[in-house]
């Protein structure tokens, strides 16, 4: 039985992922903003929280996340952009991953696999990018791709069996997604949870610093 931690485990994906991850009878700690009062956004609450758990964990994944922030809505254009909305999607969606990934190497065993995964999204690939706008979701996510790609490059010296990337989980049918799926299809957070237990488990340390989706495939940065 091994020890897994979901941050963020109120949300859908979260809450998914806590139930599939307890099902397997893995022993499963969960932090959210709502239950426990992990603001990923502040540097004292993620330190606190995380420094007092009973670590190390097997498995470690950062569900946190929000496409929308004080009803500021994905822009059409960067026409559209406005600074302190921008500000909020870095702050949630970039810095506090970067806050947890910062606590990595006390969260992970020193020996032995481990997998830390930050859930990130295919529209925040520089490479897929050929609609334009959503600019503030988009380079928040592009950021912390490039956060954990470094996170894991640094990782990698003294936990040499750990694996830690950036996974997308498709799209999803959640209160997160329901204005936007538009024609997209979508899986149930049941679903995209299995899915990505599934590439989690198949990572190995030479994949470490990746960005896959849901079918494992590699993402392009």
């Amino acid at each position: 039985m091994g020890k897994t931690l979901i941050i963020g485990a109120s949300g859908g994906i979260g809450g998914a992922l806590v139930a599939a991850c307890a099902a397997r009878g893995e022993e499963v700690t969960g932090l959210s903003r709502r239950d426990d009062g992990f603001d990923m956004t502040d540097p004292a609450s993620v330190a606190g929280h995380l420094d007092a758990l009973g670590g190390p964990f097997d498995r470690v994944v950062v569900a946190t996340g929000a496409l929308v922030i004080d009803g500021a809505e994905p822009e059409k254009t960067i026409k559209a952009i406005d600074s302190q909305a921008m500000l909020d999607q870095f702050a949630l969606n970039a810095v506090g991953p970067a806050l947890v990934l910062a606590r990595a190497h006390g969260l992970l065993p020193r020996k032995g696999r481990g997998v830390l995964a930050v859930l990130s999204a295919r529209v925040g690939s520089i490479g897929d990018n050929r609609m334009g706008g959503w600019v503030s979701y988009r380079a928040a996510k592009a950021a912390v791709n490039q956060i954990v790609h470094t996170a894991a490059i640094e990782l990698a010296r003294t936990h040499q069996e750990s694996v830690c990337v950036a996974l997308h989980p498709g799209t999803v049918a959640t209160p997160f997604t329901a204005d936007y799926l538009g024609r997209h299809p979508a899986v149930t957070p049941d679903e995209a949870a299995e899915n990505l237990l599934r590439v989690m488990d198949g990572l190995t340390p030479a994949q470490t610093g990746g960005f896959y989706d849901w079918a494992g495939k590699e993402v392009a940065w």
